[in-house]
């Protein structure tokens, strides 16, 4: 049997250091959950997933949580409905991992990112929230692509203190949309339409509408 999930739908894009940066914020999000906590690593998948899948289980025990990993890393895993049927039975899925390219082409258009989609608490950290934005912010050059548009019309720099000036000029003035600029241990949380902005967030321009 599935969890019954709220009414309540959140997204949280946070600038960096999944599991270890916000701490505070994520003890609120976890908070009376009913349910499973999925983690996907999918955006770390040519680095060392299985540390950021032991550092979510740290995480999970230290908050309490029943953290499960979903092993998606290429796209056959993300067609799979075995790995969908984690996150939809999931109270919250974490999205996390830095490369916002391969997450995007790896989860665009299947049941995982359906899933994701539908989950009532999606949390992405670092790249991987960038990648759920539409515009994307291109890591490689500050340019801005297509992203996976879970939320639209908005585009994030994530760990924004690692940006010098002028690639962070360069795509701040490249955006026909508002940019966020997420330094590590910051974010911006969506509830039922309305934004809130945690720590060193800089907005420029007016956050969308849901």
């Amino acid at each position: 049997m599935g969890i019954v999930r709220s009414v309540e739908r959140a997204v949280v894009l946070q600038g960096g250091g999944p599991f270890v940066a916000n701490d505070d914020l994520d003890a609120g999000l976890l908070r009376g959950l009913a349910g499973p906590v999925a983690v996907l690593p999918t955006a770390d998948a040519f680095e060392r997933p299985g540390d950021l899948v032991r550092t979510a289980e740290e995480w999970g025990t230290r908050h309490g949580a029943d953290v499960v990993p979903c092993p998606v890393f290429v796209r056959t895993d993300a067609l799979d409905e075995s790995n969908a049927r984690i996150i939809r039975e999931a109270a919250a899925v974490w999205v996390v991992g830095d490369s916002p390219i391969h997450l995007r082409s790896t989860v665009m258009h299947t049941p995982v990112f359906e899933a994701i989609a539908a989950c009532p608490l999606v949390v992405a950290v670092a790249g991987s929230a960038a990648a759920l934005c539409d515009p994307m912010v291109d890591p490689r050059g500050g340019a801005f692509a297509l992203g996976l548009g879970l939320v639209r019309g908005l585009a994030l720099i994530t760990e924004s203190e690692r940006w010098g000036r002028e690639r962070l000029q360069r795509s701040l003035h490249l955006a026909n949309t508002p940019v966020v600029e997420l330094p590590t241990g910051s974010a911006l949380v969506r509830r039922n339409g309305s934004w809130t902005v945690h720590g060193a967030a800089t907005v420029h321009g007016d956050l969308p509408a849901a």
